[in-house]
């Protein structure tokens, strides 16, 4: 009996002796694991509460821009009409928030808007859309001078063009012509409305208008300006321009802040933001006493098509649910489901580590330290990020394309740090595209090693479309900084750890490597050194280029 427990005793020392890496060092590394993702979303999550509500149900807006299109209604299909029975829904809504709405046309059934707006108790700043097509803008001014006639009590003013010098649509004469005209015709008050640069740009418009109506938007300014100096830069712009046309109103006519989209410098639209710089603007306009038109009343989905994600995201009222962004009395988080998103997290960082010890049971060694730490790498880095590139694919998809793409590149996210994580406990390399793609003798028949491989490619050619897309066309691009960095960081180290000793460099990965290497380069100083998305993925490009730059077309004997 005696020499049995010795023996078993034995035999405990000889496994804790023998298995260390394999068997304690991952039952030490998931807890650790678990610890860092829950922390990261309990800070990322931390709400806000502001000391003036958003939107405070006891003091009204003055007013706020107002699109009715909803789903995939859209202005740009010139056969879309609105049913007035829409307009009223929102019109009802918004007279519980709001004085006022603006529009900015009477195409779509927006002639029906001023009956509808005055039924539910609100005012009307009168829109007229002017272009470069003289038949068209005097079907509009027809239209609105009727409109202002008939509800001389509900229209308060008729902006005749918005931002029609900004796209170049027309000269200032016509442009000062065509407001004359409209104001020959009507009591109501006529402006203009551009953002703040033009008007002291072209100050004979001043000359032709009863009042003065500015753009200022702090996040679309030449230079950039951060959310927490945006209220300041709105009050600065106002007073300047109130000091170049001293004998007229100077009305706000858009100002705000996206909710959602790419930065611009260190200008970060996200939920948080929308909610201070709101706050904030509005705040200013009480305590000095002017007028504030809000962009916008509802997210429109559509601006998508034109200005990116982040054309879609400047609405007060979330476009599906039509419920407000921010109610009075409720904290504000950028990650409203984050414990789902940590959840989720959790759940593919326990995945990647039993993946890895799964596939220990057919090798007869014992994996290096350096390998778990990688595993560990990898599972914390997917688990952290899961909720982050789920969040960003729901809200920068718009169109099939963009659900593809932006679905392919999050799958390979999560799908990535599995397959490596067999590969590193393996011994296994990265595969080359040759191994994939090239003659038959040379390609890899394992499915594992297969199933790497075409998550590989998927990184690689939508990473290659995103960085030419910053380097040939960036103003309206989203950074995919959480799901390429899912993708690329096991890669990467699946590459340091197991890369073959031997074999020329593919030319393939040769080139992709080059391509992310310039792009990275010219999107940091394209972008500069304020915007955190742009040096975070201009990073993971220089790491994924690494990565193909290593490869080699032969792998060491199995």
């Amino acid at each position: 009996m005696v020499l049995a427990d010795r023996l078993r005793a034995g035999n405990r020392r000889s496994f804790w002796r023998t298995e260390p890496i394999s068997f304690r060092t991952p039952l030490a590394l998931l807890p650790i694991s678990l610890g860092i993702i829950f922390g990261v979303w309990w800070w990322i999550a931390t709400p806000v509460t502001l000391s003036r509500a958003p939107i405070d149900p006891s003091a009204k807006l003055e007013c706020v821009s107002y699109a009715p299109f909803r789903g995939e209604q859209t202005p740009l299909d010139p056969t879309t009409r609105i049913p007035a029975e829409q307009i009223e829904q929102d019109m009802v809504q918004l007279a519980k928030i709001s004085k006022c709405v603006r529009t900015y046309s009477v195409d779509n059934g927006l002639e029906q808007l001023p009956a509808l707006a005055g039924k539910a108790g609100l005012k009307v700043i009168q829109g007229i859309w002017l272009g470069n097509e003289r038949a068209k803008n005097l079907a509009q001014i027809a239209v609105a001078v009727g409109l202002a006639k008939d509800y001389p009590n509900v229209i308060t003013g008729l902006v005749v063009g918005n931002e029609v010098l900004l796209r170049g649509e027309m000269t200032v004469g016509d442009l000062a012509a065509t407001i004359r005209l409209v104001k020959s015709q009507v009591k109501t008050p006529v402006t203009y409305a551009d953002v703040w640069e033009y008007w002291l740009r072209n100050r004979e418009i001043y000359d032709a208008v009863d009042f003065v109506t500015i753009h200022i938007l702090p996040y679309w300014e030449d230079i950039p300006i951060r959310a927490r100096n945006a209220a300041a830069h709105v009050d600065q712009i106002r007073k300047r321009v109130a000091v170049a046309f001293p004998a007229k109103e100077i009305l706000i006519g858009e100002t705000g802040w996206p909710s959602a989209g790419r930065m611009r410098e260190g200008a970060l639209p996200s939920r948080a933001n929308q909610a201070r710089v709101v706050s904030e603007i509005l705040q200013l306009a009480k305590i000095e006493n002017f007028r504030v038109n809000l962009i916008e009343a509802y997210d429109q989905p559509w601006k998508r098509d034109l200005e990116g994600t982040v054309g879609g995201y400047w609405g007060l009222i979330d476009a599906d649910n039509r419920a407000l962004k921010y109610p009075a009395g409720v904290p504000i988080s950028n990650f409203p489901e984050w414990k789902l998103s940590m959840g989720l997290g959790m759940g593919l960082s326990f995945v990647v580590f039993a993946t890895a010890l799964l596939s220990l049971r057919r090798k007869p060694w014992a994996p290096r330290l350096a390998s778990w730490l990688a595993v560990g790498a990898t599972a914390t880095a997917a688990g952290a990020l899961l909720g982050i590139a789920v969040d960003k694919m729901l809200v920068e998809s718009y169109g099939w394309g963009r659900w593809l793409q932006w679905g392919l590149l999050l799958a390979s996210g999560v799908l990535t740090p599995i397959f490596a994580a067999h590969a590193l406990m393996s011994g296994r390399p990265l595969p080359t595209f040759l191994e994939l793609f090239g003659p038959r003798e040379m390609r890899d028949r394992s499915f594992l090693t297969y199933a790497l491989g075409l998550s590989l490619a998927v990184t690689v050619l939508i990473g290659a479309q995103t960085a030419l897309g910053f380097t040939l066309d960036p103003r309206y691009r989203d950074f995919p900084f959480a799901s390429l960095t899912m993708a690329v960081l096991p890669l990467f180290l699946l590459m340091l750890l197991n890369r073959p000793a031997q074999g020329a460099r593919p030319i393939a990965e040769a080139v992709f490597a080059g391509v992310f290497v310039v792009s990275a380069i010219y999107t940091v100083f394209n972008e500069g050194p304020k915007n955190w998305q742009s040096l975070w993925t201009c990073a993971v490009y220089a790491m994924l280029a690494l990565t193909l730059w290593r490869a080699r077309a032969a792998q060491s004997p199995k």
